[in-house]
This record gives C-alpha cells, structure tokens and sequence, in this order.
C-alpha cells in the first residue's frame, strides 16, 4: 500500500534560445513531480509540465490530492481508477478553481501519472507492456468517462477496444522497428535563421524525416522566410510542421497560413486561442487541404471531444501531463480513434511517458503509428533517458514509465 509521498518541485532552466517560442520566448522546463512510496519501497513517479512561475502551485494542489491515497494499495487504487479520478477531479471546493483544468487539473496529472508508473513498477513491467495486457473491460474501469455519455458509453468504449485488439498482433512490429520521431528543436522561436538552417541539416544527419519550426512573429515575412528554409534544407519529401504557439487572432491565422500554404507544411499547430473551438473550425475549412493540429494546451475531454464533434482537428496533440494523465489520454485516444482522427501528442514529459502511450495507442487501438516529438533538452536529468537512433524512438523495456528523475 501507499505509505509515503514525496512532492518535488524540479525546474531546469536552459540554454539561450532552446525552448522558445512566440509566446514563452523565455521558458524554464518545470515538473511539478509525485512520487508515491509503498511499504516494499517502490516508487511511482509521475509529471506534470510548467514552465517556471506557478510550479509551486501545482506542487500543492498535488500534494493535497496525493495524501488521499494513503494506506490504499496500488491494486485497489487501480482496479476502479476511472471512479478514483472522478472522485478527486470534482472534489468540490478545488473544482471550481478548474473545473478540470488549469492548476488542481495539471496536479491531479502528476498524482495519475504516479500511480501508473507504481502500478506497472508492481507488475514488474514497462508500462506500454502493463497497458497492453489489461483487457477491454480492465483499461476501461481505469477511465472517467462521464460527460462524454453522448459519444461515448462504458459499453461502446469496450466495444471499441475489443474490436481493434481482435488485430493488434499484426501492429506488435512497431516494438521491434521502434516509433519514429520528429525533431521540434531545430526551429525554436528564437534561433537565427543561420541556427535553423544549420539544425536542419543536422535533424536530417541524425535520421529525423520531420521536423518542426516556430512561427508567430511580429513580421510575417520572416515566417514565410524562415518556413522556405527549413523546406528548402528538409527537401519535398520531408513532413515540416509549423507551430505559432496560439500566437495569432483568427483573422491573422486566416492571412498567413494562406501564405505559408506554398511551403507545403504537413500541419499548422495551434494557430490561435485553444479555446476557440468555432475559430479552429473555420480556420480548419480554409485552408484544406491542409490540416490543423491543437490539444497541446486543450486541458481535458470534454474540450477535445467539442473540436472532434465540430471536425475543427485534423490532429491531436493530447498530452498526458496537460490533461488529467494517463487516463484522460487514454479516453481521449479512444474518442479519437471512434472519429478516425490521429493522436500525435505534444511532449512536455520531454517524450519519457508519452513513448509509452503511442505503444498502445498503435498496438491496442489502431491508431497509425505516425511519429513522436522530441524534444531533447532534459534527457540529461532522467534516469532511463528516451533512445532515439535514426530518428526513431527504441523501445523501452524498463520497469515503469520512464519517469524517474536522477
């Protein structure tokens, strides 16, 4: 049973221009960190990103939710967490600080995402491995589905899983040729165009095929630059992606992605408010064939479901440390695949969870395995750090979630 915890606040800041963009030009990579001890002395780890300011905050709130697993082993806590997670999410006097979303919502990521990492660490299994053996019906007592009832009940989320895993041995491959990554760090916001150029050539040395640049400046021009630089060293055959960071007002997004159209970008990535569901969609219609990828700041399901029912995505970010961890993620992709849509999420664990999930997503749900972002400026801090070789991400066979801070 659960004995301990442990609250860290962790932040790391980074070198000059890394992990910039249009909005955070100046961020400090944080985790609002739970570990939850047990009597045998297991460690769950589990994350949730900041990026500075306020990190103490989601600190506290993780706290407040972590002392009520106290004296519950790992396996009662797990066996009904979907009812678990109901619970503690609308928890009456934190929920109207969200509801579910903001500070208590990014707390109760940490606290999710820790209580995965000590189950699988007390099957002995990497997580990826743990979610892959749990049956339609046990993956889904893990889930909170309510106020999703009008798209999708308990019995068609089993259903759903069921019908995909009647196929997954035919998807076990992607453990042995490992998931392919994209490279997002050879266009922060604030690299030099000559930095661009050069990490460009540099992702495409390493084995990456994708790639990522930053947009959103005060100048256009200098987007459109910046974009024909990356396709230019990237070649045609390449997947670029742009990404303002919500920077724009939909009237700027409706200017500049028509212009950013002529470098062929495979998706523009948060383009305006997070918020703006109807703005998406509208944005979504113009600039067809071209598609929108949102979820990195969406904080939960119900949010997600909106822009599936409206088809304002053409993919989804989901991010397990954004959203309320492991378990949202998962209701999310099963949502996701119902409506057919890609979930290719951001990585504000730096890709140390998330490498896990997209295992599953692929293998249990029939999602295409596409490829994973990597962000490469914390591996240093981590325990069992991501292995990318060729641009593609190996397969992790540790214990857990990956999670574990040095």
């Amino acid at each position: 049973m659960i004995k301990l915890v442990d609250i860290q606040d962790r932040r790391f800041p980074l070198t000059t221009g890394a992990g910039s963009d249009a909005v955070h030009k100046d961020p400090i990579y944080s985790y609002a960190v739970t570990r939850l001890i047990d009597e045998k002395g297991r460690v769950g780890t589990g994350l949730a990103f900041t990026i500075g300011a306020g990190n103490e905050l989601v600190c506290r709130a993780a706290a407040f939710y972590a002392e009520r697993l106290k004296g519950i082993p790992i396996e009662d806590i797990m066996a009904n967490f979907g009812q678990l997670f109901n619970k503690l999410s609308n928890e009456q006097q934190f929920r109207w600080l969200g509801p579910h979303k903001g500070v208590v919502h990014l707390a109760l990521a940490s606290v999710t995402n820790a209580c995965f990492d000590l189950w699988a660490k007390t099957r002995g299994l990497p997580l990826w491995k743990l979610l892959i053996d749990l049956s339609a019906e046990e993956i889904v007592n893990t889930l909170d589905l309510s106020y999703l009832e009008d798209e999708l009940s308990r019995k068609e989320a089993i259903a759903l899983l069921r019908s995909n895993m009647e196929t997954r041995n035919d998807r076990l491959g992607i453990l042995k040729q490992g998931y392919a990554g994209y490279d997002t760090s050879v266009g922060w916001f604030n690299y030099s165009d000559d930095q661009v150029r050069q990490n460009c050539i540099r992702a495409i040395e390493q084995g990456f095929t994708a790639m990522k640049l930053k947009v959103g400046s005060e100048d256009p021009s200098r987007d459109i630059r910046r974009a024909h630089i990356v396709r230019e060293v990237a070649g045609d055959q390449a997947k670029v992606m742009l990404d303002a960071n919500q920077q724009w007002t939909l009237p700027q997004a409706l200017l500049i992605c028509q212009e950013l159209k002529t470098m062929n970008p495979y998706w523009v990535e948060e383009p305006t408010h997070p918020d703006d569901v109807l703005g998406h969609k509208t944005l979504a219609d113009v600039i067809a064939p071209i598609k929108v990828a949102m979820g990195e700041h969406v904080p939960n399901r119900i949010v997600f479901k909106n822009y599936l029912q409206l088809g304002a995505a053409g993919f989804v970010q989901v991010d397990a440390v954004r959203v309320g961890g492991v378990s949202e993620f998962i209701t999310i992709s099963l949502l996701c695949r119902k409506y057919n849509i890609p979930v290719v999420p951001h990585v504000g664990d730096m890709g140390q969870l998330h490498q896990h999930l997209v295992l599953f997503n692929h293998i249990n749900m029939g999602h295409e395995a596409l490829f994973l972002e990597h962000i490469p400026h914390l591996k240093s801090y981590f325990l069992h750090p991501v292995s990318i070789e060729d641009g593609v991400y190996r397969t992790p066979m540790e214990v857990g979630s990956s999670c574990d801070l040095l």
